[in-house]
C-alpha cells in the first residue's frame, strides 16, 4: 500500500502508471441501467480526513491526458457538470461509462431528479450508466459530528472519500483503465480536495485503475458546459447537495431575505427551475457568488 502521507507523490506515481497503461484488450462490457447489487455490499473503510493543508496538486506537474484511447469510468455528481466532460473525453475517443454514486443527495425527491437528468442524457448520447444504491444512512453514519462544518471543510472530505472509495472499487472490479469525477468542474467546490480524494482511492488498488487528474475547468471547458447545459435544458439545482448544505443554503437566504431552495417543480426559490442562457447561467454560478 503506498503512503498516503503526499498527494504529488500520489499525483507522480498516477502519472506514470497512466503513461505505461497499455490499451485495454477487455472486450468492452455491456452495463445495465442499474447496478443495485454492488453498492449494497459492505463499502470500503474511509481515510479520516487530513489535518494537512491540501498540496497544490494541479501546479504540481503538468495536466494529465492518456495517451491512448482509454475505457473510463466517470462518476457524476450531477448532469450539468457531466455535458462538457463527456463530450470531451467521447471526441477523443475514449469509452466513457457514467457511474451515478451520490449518498449525499438529500432529500430523496432532489436525489431522483439528479440522477434522470443524468439518464436522460447518457440515453442521449448513447453512453452506458450505472445506477449505484442510494445507502444514504452510510452517509449519514460518516459524516457524524461534521454537521456543522463549513462547506469545502472536512465534511466535503469524507463525502469525496466515500464516493471516489465505490468508484474506485467498481473500476477496479469492470478492468477500467482509469476513473475520475465530474466534482473536478464544480465551482462549488475545491478541485484539489476533489482530486486527492481520487488519488487516495487509486492508491488503495496500486494505480490499478489510475486517477484521471486533469483542468477540467478552463475557461473554454466553462463555457462549454454552460452551452451544453442550456442547449439540454438541464434542471438547475439551487444547493450542493446534502442535508447540510440545503441547511445552510435556506439560513443565509432568510438572512437576505430571498425565498427557499425549492425541490422540483417548474419554479425555483431563485433564478431560473432550468439552464436556460449560458452566460446568464455562468454568471449566477460564478466563483464570487458561490
Amino acid at each position: 500500500m503506498p503512503s498516503l502521507s503526499s498527494s504529488s507523490m500520489l499525483l507522480h506515481r498516477s502519472q506514470r502508471l497512466a503513461r505505461a497503461w497499455p490499451q485495454s484488450s477487455a472486450p468492452s462490457a455491456r452495463f445495465p441501467t442499474t447496478c443495485r447489487a454492488f453498492c449494497s455490499s459492505k463499502p470500503l473503510a474511509s481515510s479520516p480526513p487530513s489535518s494537512e493543508p491540501a498540496t497544490p496538486l494541479a501546479s504540481a506537474t503538468p495536466p494529465l491526458k492518456p495517451s491512448a484511447p482509454m475505457k473510463v469510468l466517470l462518476h457524476s455528481c450531477c448532469a450539468p457538470c457531466s455535458g462538457a466532460m463527456v463530450e470531451k473525453m467521447a471526441s477523443d475517443g475514449h469509452k466513457v461509462t457514467i457511474f451515478f454514486y451520490n449518498p449525499n443527495i438529500q432529500p430523496r425527491k432532489e436525489y431522483e431528479i439528479r440522477k434522470q437528468e443524468n439518464i436522460r442524457y447518457a440515453e442521449r448520447l448513447g453512453i452506458p450508466i450505472v445506477d449505484a444504491d442510494y445507502d444514504v444512512e452510510n452517509w449519514m453514519a460518516r459524516t457524524k459530528g461534521m454537521e456543522f462544518d463549513p462547506e469545502r471543510g472536512r465534511r466535503c472530505s469524507v463525502c469525496f472519500d466515500m464516493r471516489m472509495e465505490v468508484t474506485a472499487q467498481y473500476a477496479h472490479d469492470h478492468n477500467f483503465d482509469c476513473f475520475t469525477t465530474t466534482n473536478a468542474t464544480s465551482r462549488w467546490k475545491d478541485t484539489q480536495q476533489v482530486n486527492k480524494s481520487g488519488l487516495q482511492a487509486a492508491a488503495k488498488f496500486g494505480f490499478r485503475p489510475y486517477y484521471w487528474v486533469y483542468d477540467w475547468q478552463t475557461d473554454e471547458m466553462t463555457a462549454r458546459k454552460y452551452r451544453i447545459n442550456a442547449e439540454q435544458r438541464f434542471y438547475k439545482q439551487e444547493y450542493c447537495g446534502c442535508t447540510y448544505s440545503l441547511r445552510d443554503s435556506n439560513l443565509w437566504r432568510k438572512q437576505q431575505g430571498i425565498a427557499p431552495v425549492k425541490i422540483g417543480g417548474e419554479e425555483a426559490g431563485l433564478g431560473t427551475r432550468y439552464y436556460e442562457d449560458a452566460e446568464a447561467d455562468a454568471a449566477e454560478e460564478s466563483q464570487e457568488v458561490v
